[in-house]
């Protein structure tokens, strides 16, 4: 008897360690819902496609990478460049020691094509502006509307691996806050034989 309670202690011992361990690995879900101070928006977006939910870091995180679905040229085809837009969030004690080995994503819509890049990282501190490479609408042309993003960090700046179609417009605002804490994108939905050109524009959202 003694030996069969020993063995179902051990037993709940060993259950414990092993949720309490799962729990401790768990990412925190994201905060649609989370205030945030201010806007971010820049005037040279595209037009065409409709705005995607406003998507949140969990709160107490702050934007310190990104990565970008891109799809790369197709020659002669329907190209769409950049798809979307993905933020990876951090606390505020990771971000001072660099610590970026237990993050949150969040991202808006997405369009259909193309690959994820890998995360770039600010090298130190959080996202605070960005810049979009966006090609104007090219008429009876094939158009591709955004292709590529760069951010400005507390210190420093990352640019994307997107394409280079288009020119750069100017920077956004500088965050009122902390960091970037959210995404909003504009993406145009696949048009079957017509034109497509996936993201188009984007907004960032500032927390304390």
């Amino acid at each position: 008897m003694h030996l069969f309670i020993s063995m179902m202690f051990s037993l709940l011992v060993i259950i414990g360690l092993q949720v309490s361990a799962e729990s401790a690995g768990r990412r925190p879900e994201r905060s649609i819902n989370r205030h945030y101070r201010s806007e971010l928006m820049v005037l040279n977006g595209g037009k065409w496609g409709s705005w995607g939910d406003r998507e949140m870091c969990p709160s107490g995180t702050y934007a310190a990478g990104f990565s970008l679905k891109v799809e790369e040229s197709i020659g002669r085809g329907d190209d769409t460049g950049l798809n979307g837009i993905r933020l990876h969030c951090i606390n505020n004690f990771k971000g001072l020691i660099r610590s970026y080995h237990d993050y949150s994503t969040v991202q808006s819509d997405v369009g259909s094509w193309g690959r994820w890049t890998e995360i770039q990282w600010c090298p130190s501190g959080f996202l605070t502006a960005f810049q979009l490479r966006v090609e104007k609408s090219q008429g009876k042309g094939d158009d591709t509307a955004a292709n590529n993003i760069k951010f400005k960090c507390s210190q420093g700046s990352l640019q994307g691996e997107g394409t280079q179609w288009g020119d750069w417009g100017d920077w956004s605002q500088t965050c009122e806050g902390k960091g970037i804490c959210g995404i909003k994108t504009q993406v145009e939905a696949p048009q079957g034989r017509g034109d497509d050109t996936a993201l188009n524009d984007v907004r960032m959202y500032c927390c304390n």
